[in-house]
């Protein structure tokens, strides 16, 4: 069943990425449903002017295996964060070593930044564009970067399927 899933969940992405013209609904989306026309609002990126993305997402072989469930924009600890849609708090707290939070969008769809500090509690409801914290420190992005990561009924995405605009790819050292 889980294998079954999965497979749905990376067809529709292979889909809605091979897919030219098309837009994903950010709100109303649910999973399988076929994406909504170009003109569909898109989300708004979380920093403005958005970083450019210095780690893409890295979907893994298994629900359990190693990948990059998300993407990371280059950002530096201070800066505002942006809600990328009209959203709930779903999530607002430490994770490990990390400031976290979570914002649900629609019936299904999540998405979570890190590591973001926040003075807003669960349950708040967010404006597309409105601040809802800052870039913290901790996590893997050490002070240069904020990571996104977006669950579709649970099941991780690219966060690149809801964003206006890719911003531009930074080559990094293998260093």
């Amino acid at each position: 069943m889980l294998l079954a899933k999965s497979a749905a969940c990376l067809a529709l992405v292979v889909a809605l990425a091979l897919a030219p013209g098309r837009a994903v609904a950010t709100e109303g989306f649910d999973g399988p449903n076929p994406p909504a026309p170009a003109d569909a609002p898109r989300w708004r990126w979380p920093t403005s002017p958005p970083g450019p993305v210095v780690q893409p997402f890295e979907a893994p072989p298994g629900p359990y295996a190693a990948g990059h469930r998300g993407i990371d924009l280059a950002a530096s600890p201070g800066e505002p964060v942006l809600a990328p849609a009209d959203a709930t708090i779903h999530f607002a707290g430490v994770v490990v070593d990390r400031p976290v939070v979570t914002l649900a969008v629609g019936d299904s769809v999540l998405v979570s930044f890190e590591p973001v500090a926040t003075a807003a509690s669960t349950g708040s409801e967010l404006h597309a564009g409105e601040a809802f914290g800052t870039v913290a420190h901790g996590g893997h992005c050490d002070d240069r970067c904020i990571h996104v990561g977006v669950r579709v009924d649970g099941e991780y995405v690219s966060p690149l399927l809801f964003y206006a605009g890719i911003p531009p790819a930074v080559l990094l050292p293998l260093d």
